[in-house]
């Protein structure tokens, strides 16, 4: 499950390594890729909804889930939604964690009010939102404003978290709570990985995960 603005493209090289030993199956979220996004505002449920979709039209019975920064947001709320459709979760730099603001981030946001207060045109919102049609738009809104700290603990999955700790995006911080939170999880850090740890070390990554799913669990 890929990332905000990535496709299945996204996980190919994972997939093909996978794919010796696994039936793989790879998704484009809406609005990515070769999916639409439908003609309405979607929430991170709307995300989860299309998954189970999937899940269910193809019969699968055994069922893990390697998911990136967006795509770990909604593995997340899917492993406490869904969590008895699922063997186990593996997220990569995930998201769902409300990040820590500092005076620059409040700078920036009380400057957008008072501009869009005296109609002065500017540039608002991160680089990923500003790339995003109107209807788009409102999408990420819902997404990113929901945090999913609260449900972490009710997440019962074997789940192993990878995170590069050069990750500015999603910061490492982020993969301490998540590995505080769920219970029995494991975190793994590679060193010198950014983001994308899992296109920075391909191959140290699927080893990582192919031995994670291979591992028997109670």
């Amino acid at each position: 499950m890929h990332g905000w603005g990535g496709s299945i493209a996204s996980f190919s090289g994972l997939a093909k390594q996978f794919s010796v030993e696994y039936r793989v199956t790879l998704v484009d979220f809406y609005g990515f890729g070769q999916t639409p996004h439908p003609d309405y505002p979607l929430t991170l449920d709307d995300f989860v909804k299309s998954i189970v979709d999937i899940i269910n039209h193809y019969k699968m019975k055994s069922v893990s889930v390697i998911a990136h920064s967006f795509g770990g947001r909604v593995a997340l709320k899917l492993a406490y939604k869904y969590g008895y459709m699922l063997d186990k979760l593996a997220l990569i730099d995930s998201a769902g964690i409300k990040p820590r603001r500092g005076l620059k981030y409040y700078c920036r946001l009380y400057r957008h009010k008072l501009l869009k207060l005296l109609k002065i045109p500017h540039q608002a919102g991160s680089e990923d939102y500003r790339k995003l049609s109107p209807l788009q738009r409102k999408t990420f809104v819902n997404i990113v404003n929901e945090d999913l700290s609260g449900i972490l603990d009710k997440i019962t999955l074997p789940t192993l978290i990878i995170w590069g700790n050069k990750d500015k995006e999603t910061p490492i911080y982020m993969a301490r709570k998540l590995n505080r939170k769920i219970r029995g999880s494991g975190l793994v850090v590679l060193k010198n990985a950014a983001h994308y740890s899992y296109l920075d070390f391909p191959l140290r990554v699927f080893l990582i995960l192919r031995s994670f799913f291979a591992a028997e669990t109670e």
